[in-house]
């Protein structure tokens, strides 16, 4: 942080009307620019270590590229929920609520899926969504069974660590 929040005032009032404007023509969306501009400063609020920043735009611009990165995956993830939604019967469909709270699940399952490896992610799909057994993983993916049994694990254990902080 800043030395004080007498810092992070400054910062907010030198380059809070800069980051509204970067992030307007990343989004093209001005009221999403302003949710992510104050989502960029909550960040910097929430920091326990202290920043010396002597490039505070871009350290401003490196975390809201973050946001823009989950903004956009959370997009892609709500579209493709609601396609899928849509083809379910009416009576069928979840609350405003359940559906808020199904949006986070998948993105925090798109989050810890970004931070596998790809052959890794790919081996623990395949296990996970479509019921591959290692065998035919390790034949799909032309690698031996050890391999697909450490990806498996590799990510099993990726899941462990993010769900109980170890």
């Amino acid at each position: 942080m800043p030395s004080s929040s007498q810092g992070l005032d400054t910062l907010y009032i030198d380059h809070h009307r800069w980051l509204h404007a970067w992030l307007q023509s990343k989004l093209d969306n001005a009221a999403d620019a302003a949710d992510l501009v104050q989502d960029t400063f909550m960040r910097l609020l929430s920091r326990r270590e202290r920043l010396e920043l002597k490039a505070p735009r871009a350290f401003l611009r490196t975390v809201a590229k973050g946001l823009v990165i989950d903004h956009w995956r959370r997009g892609e993830i709500e579209r493709a929920y609601l396609e899928a939604l849509a083809q379910r019967p009416e009576l069928e469909s979840p609350s405003p609520e359940s559906r808020e709270l199904i949006f986070e699940l998948l993105e925090g399952i798109a989050r810890m899926l970004d931070g596998l490896k790809p052959k890794v992610r790919q081996a623990f799909l395949l296990a996970q969504c479509e019921g591959l057994s290692h065998q035919q993983i390790a034949t799909q993916m032309r690698v031996s069974l050890r391999s697909v049994e450490r990806y498996v694990a590799d990510a099993l254990y990726h899941c462990y660590l993010l769900r109980y902080g170890a």
